[in-house]
């Protein structure tokens, strides 16, 4: 749990308020949000930085909600952005902030279209990340017929292990991420002689739910070096883009903490005299959220017993597709004895499931369930599968409640609204 979760006598609950309450007004499956927790992560981040060399990115994958990218902005934060779509929220989360600041925006991902690069270049975004000699031919042709500079680095893959999740590691030699390092000094000096692209600095990023700072440590070292050779040869460059990757508690992990991994990365960087962009995402949003779900049914199968949620993989995919653990806690307490457990939603799969084989206490019928540390990739990989509707999600802020996203209702699952006339 954070600091700001906590139960009242027998009732768990969020900065002060009641889940049951936000159950009994805005009915279940609910994401809930802790803004003060996101808040805390982002100033961690941001203590050791007494000189402004830092700047954070969120991560918009991470969570895409326009309340929580404004949050991050109105904090002092930009993003990193992978597709047109996050690019869209993004600006517009900077416009209904209502101040006149730019964020500093980065554009990574492989695999962007012509029509998201001339988006990006439009925006005047602060760097594109390339992923390969032909993507730069085709930011420079896109540039060249707008009328502008590309601000562009290489993302560069340096064959780091993060020590991660196989399908969320991204920085050795076999994954579909970055240039090889042994290419990565003549697709620079190629972009060198494209008038139309300013080369403004180096990037890599290695992988998610990353729990030891030694692999980052090893991959910017790198990168440095990279720079260094860069700069000898005349580049003049502005940025190192380290990415993002710092794991949260989901268990009885110990990851750093933000002002660990930020003093760190600044201590390392400290000679360079290079801007340092980072991309921090899970590590900010993941465990100011939880899911909020009731409980449908109880059965027995053989030896298994199966608690039977409103909540599904539809809603939180995460512990289908990787077999992630998110702690599971009542949201209120009740002497019932303690059992040994799967809780499955009601989608038509096997492996539709938040949790299997756990210790909980007994939940019967009608309970609530907190399904902890959701914040991040919880309601940004949610789908419609089976015909359900995405849940709600609500913003708690010292007491005060925002709905900031509402249900989706039937009508939602339609390719085109209904026609009032019929």
């Amino acid at each position: 749990m954070t600091p700001h979760m906590a139960y009242a006598g027998n009732d768990l609950g969020l900065e002060g308020v009641r889940l049951s309450d936000l159950a009994a007004r805005y009915g279940t499956p609910l994401y809930v949000y802790s803004h003060s927790e996101m808040e805390d992560r982002y100033r961690a981040f941001k203590l050791p930085d007494r000189e402004n060399r830092l700047t954070v990115c969120f991560s918009v994958k991470a969570n895409p909600n326009p309340a929580i990218l404004r949050t991050f902005f109105d904090l002092g934060a930009g993003f990193d952005v992978t597709s047109a779509g996050e690019l869209f929220l993004a600006g517009r989360a900077a416009q209904a902030a209502g101040n006149s600041r730019t964020p500093a925006i980065v554009f990574s991902g492989a695999g962007k279209s012509s029509a998201e690069i001339e988006m990006a270049l439009k925006d005047g975004i602060t760097m594109l990340n390339l992923e390969s000699g032909a993507e730069m031919e085709r930011v420079a042709g896109i540039a060249a017929r707008l009328g502008v500079r590309a601000p562009v680095s290489f993302r560069v893959n340096p064959d780091v292990d993060p020590k991660t999740h196989p399908y969320i590691a991204t920085g050795l030699r076999k994954h579909k991420f970055g240039v090889p390092w042994k290419e990565c000094l003549a697709l620079y000096e190629a972009a060198r002689q494209r008038p139309e692209l300013e080369v403004v600095g180096v990037s890599c990023h290695i992988g998610s739910q990353m729990l030891s700072i030694r692999p980052v440590t090893d991959a910017v070292r790198r990168i440095l070096r990279l720079a260094d050779d860069l700069r000898r040869s005349g580049f003049t460059l502005r940025y190192i883009d380290v990415g993002g990757g710092l794991g949260i508690r989901y268990h009885r992990e110990h990851p750093p903490s933000p002002e660990q991994y930020a003093a760190r990365l600044l201590g390392l960087t400290r000679r360079s005299s290079l801007h340092v962009i980072a991309e921090p995402g899970r590590s900010l949003v993941g465990n100011a959220g939880l899911l909020l779900t009731r409980v449908l049914d109880r059965k027995t199968n053989r030896a298994r017993r199966f608690v039977i949620v409103d909540a599904a993989m539809t809603d939180l995919i995460r512990p289908t597709l990787y077999g992630a653990y998110h702690e599971i806690l009542p949201v209120r307490l009740a002497a019932r004895g303690r059992e040994r457990v799967d809780v499955v939603g009601p989608v038509c799969e096997s492996g539709d499931y938040l949790a299997l084989n756990r210790q909980l206490p007994r939940a019967n019928e009608g309970d609530l369930l907190a399904v902890l540390s959701s914040g991040a990739y919880g309601y940004a990989m949610a789908s419609n599968y089976n015909g359900r509707l995405r849940p709600a999600e609500v913003m708690v802020n010292r007491g005060e409640v925002e709905l900031i996203r509402p249900r989706e209702r039937l009508e939602d699952l339609l390719p085109f609204p209904p026609d009032p006339a019929r």
